[in-house]
C-alpha cells in the first residue's frame, strides 16, 4: 500500500479512536456513545491501530521506503 494511504488511514483512526475514547468516558457529550464502557474499548482500540500504522509509516520513511 502507498505510504500516503497508510498515513491517511492511520490518522483517521487516530482522530475517530480519540472521539470514541473521550465519549466513550464522558467528557464528549451529546451523543448515544456518551458513558458507554463499550465505546471506550473500541475507540481504545482503534486509537491504537491509528498509531501502528501512522508509527509503520514513519519507520517506511526513514528507511528508504522499506520496514525492516
Amino acid at each position: 500500500m502507498k505510504r500516503w494511504i497508510t498515513l491517511t488511514i492511520g490518522l483517521v483512526f487516530l482522530l475517530v479512536g480519540g472521539v470514541w475514547v473521550l465519549q466513550g468516558a464522558g467528557v464528549l457529550t451529546g451523543s448515544f456513545m456518551t458513558g458507554q464502557k463499550l465505546w471506550f474499548l473500541i475507540g481504545l482500540v482503534a486509537f491504537l491501530v491509528g498509531v501502528v500504522l501512522v508509527a509503520a509509516t514513519a519507520r517506511r520513511s526513514r528507511h528508504g521506503g522499506r520496514a525492516r
